[in-house]
C-alpha cells in the first residue's frame, strides 16, 4: 500500500492581501488605495491623473487588461500592490468581450441568463489570474463604486435599501458575490452626515466625516478576516497593520517569473550584464521590428480604420497589420488581398480581438 506524501503546516501564514474598497463617488477610494505599499495602478477610468503614482496605459479591451495582469504576475519584487481602479469599469470590458465573442449586441441577448453565466466564468478566470499576482507577493486592491439596491430577505416582511458593489445592473449578474467571496477584506466607505436643528427649527444636514465599515450590516456589504473594528475613519493608517509589504513570491510565482526571463534575447541579456552587472527587470525584451518595405504596400497603422482596442493590442505586442492579416488569410477568414478596411467590424470585434492571444501565438510560430 502506497502512502501519499502531504506537507501539513500549522499556525498563521503571512501572505499578500486581497482587498475590495467601494463607496460613493468622490469619497477618495483611489487616494486611499495609493497609500498601499508601493502601488501600481491599472487605471480603467483615468482617476489617477491627479496622483503621483505608477500606472499602466488605460486598457481599452478585456484582452489588454488580462495581458497587463499577466505581466505583473511575472514581476515579483517590482511593486508591492496592484490596484485595479475600478473593477466595475473592468467588468464592462468583460461584458463587451463576451458579447463580441458570441456576436451579441448586449448581455440580455443571450437569453435565460446565459450571458451572466459567461461573464461569471470569465471573471472567475480573472480572479484566478489575480491569485497569481498574490502568489508573486503583491497585494491586490480592487476599487469600485457603490450602488443602492432594494433588498428582500426570504424570512422577512417588506424590503429595505442597502449599498452594494456597483457590479451588474441586473439582478441576474453574478459578479458581485464572486468578488466578495474572493476578497480577504471588503471595505465600504461613506460619509456620515449629521442632522442638526437650526434656530428656525428646520432640519439641516451638515458635512459628515469620511468613514469606512469593515463588518456586515443590513445597510451595506463589508467583511474582514482580521478582527478590524466595525467602523473606522477612512484612512489607510487604520488597516496598515494588516497589510504586509515584505511578502516573498511563492515557488510557483518564481517559476513563472523565470519562464518569462527565459524569453529574453541572449544578446540583449549579455549586453545588459556588461553595462549594469545584472539584469534587474522581468519585462520581456522584444526583437526590433523590421523596417517596413515601401514596395510591400503595407498600409501604415495610423492611416487605417483600426479600432482603438485592436490598435492598442498591436502596439503593445509589437504586431503589424500585415502579420494580423496573414493569420486571417491562413485561417481562411478572408482571401488574400482583402484590404483591412473591408473587414466586417463584427469580425474584428468578435474574432480578432477576443482571440488576440491565439493570433499572437500563431504569428510567433509563423502561422
Amino acid at each position: 500500500m502506497g502512502w501519499i506524501l502531504m506537507n501539513i503546516t500549522t499556525g498563521k501564514r503571512k501572505r499578500a492581501q486581497k482587498v475590495v474598497v467601494y463607496g460613493t463617488e468622490g469619497i477618495g477610494k483611489t487616494t486611499f488605495a495609493s497609500h498601499f505599499p508601493s502601488p501600481a495602478f491599472i487605471d480603467t477610468e483615468g482617476s489617477t491623473d491627479h496622483l503621483d503614482v505608477a500606472r499602466t496605459d488605460k486598457p481599452t479591451s478585456w484582452q489588454m487588461l488580462i495581458s497587463f495582469v499577466k505581466e505583473f504576475a511575472t514581476m515579483p519584487g517590482f511593486y508591492r500592490t496592484l490596484v485595479i481602479d475600478t473593477i466595475d469599469w473592468a467588468e464592462q470590458l468583460c461584458v463587451e468581450y463576451i458579447c463580441a465573442k458570441h456576436n451579441k449586441s448586449g448581455i440580455e441577448d443571450f437569453g435565460y441568463g446565459n450571458g451572466y453565466v459567461f461573464v461569471r466564468e470569465e471573471m472567475g478566470r480573472f480572479l484566478n489570474l489575480l491569485d497569481e499576482v498574490i502568489n508573486a507577493g503583491m497585494n491586490v486592491v480592487l476599487t469600485a463604486h457603490a450602488q443602492i439596491r432594494k433588498f428582500e430577505q426570504p424570512d422577512e416582511l417588506g424590503a429595505y435599501d442597502r449599498f452594494e458593489l456597483k457590479l451588474g445592473k441586473k439582478t441576474g449578474s453574478q459578479t458581485s458575490p464572486l468578488i466578495k467571496e474572493w476578497a480577504d477584506m471588503v471595505l465600504f466607505a461613506n460619509y456620515k452626515n449629521e442632522i442638526i436643528t437650526t434656530q428656525t427649527n428646520k432640519k439641516k444636514a451638515t458635512n459628515g466625516k469620511r468613514l469606512m465599515y469593515a463588518t456586515h450590516n443590513p445597510a451595506w456589504d463589508a467583511k474582514n478576516r482580521h478582527g478590524l473594528p466595525d467602523m473606522m475613519p477612512f484612512e489607510y493608517s487604520q488597516i496598515a497593520h494588516v497589510i504586509p509589504d515584505d511578502i516573498l513570491p511563492t515557488a510557483a510565482a518564481q517559476e513563472l517569473a523565470q519562464a518569462a526571463n527565459n524569453e529574453y534575447a541572449p544578446e540583449v541579456m549579455n549586453a545588459t550584464k556588461e553595462q549594469v552587472g545584472e539584469v534587474t527587470t522581468t519585462q520581456p525584451v522584444r526583437q526590433p521590428q523590421e523596417a517596413v518595405d515601401a514596395n510591400k504596400n503595407e498600409t501604415p497603422l495610423v492611416e487605417t480604420a483600426i479600432p482603438k482596442p485592436l490598435k492598442d493590442l498591436m502596439v503593445k505586442d509589437g504586431i503589424t497589420l500585415e502579420q494580423v492579416q496573414s493569420v486571417v488569410i491562413a485561417r481562411g477568414k478572408y482571401p488574400a488581398g482583402t484590404p483591412f478596411e473591408n473587414y466586417d467590424p463584427e469580425f474584428v470585434n468578435g474574432w480578432i480581438i477576443p482571440f488576440w492571444p491565439n493570433i499572437v501565438e500563431a504569428i510567433k510560430k509563423g502561422n
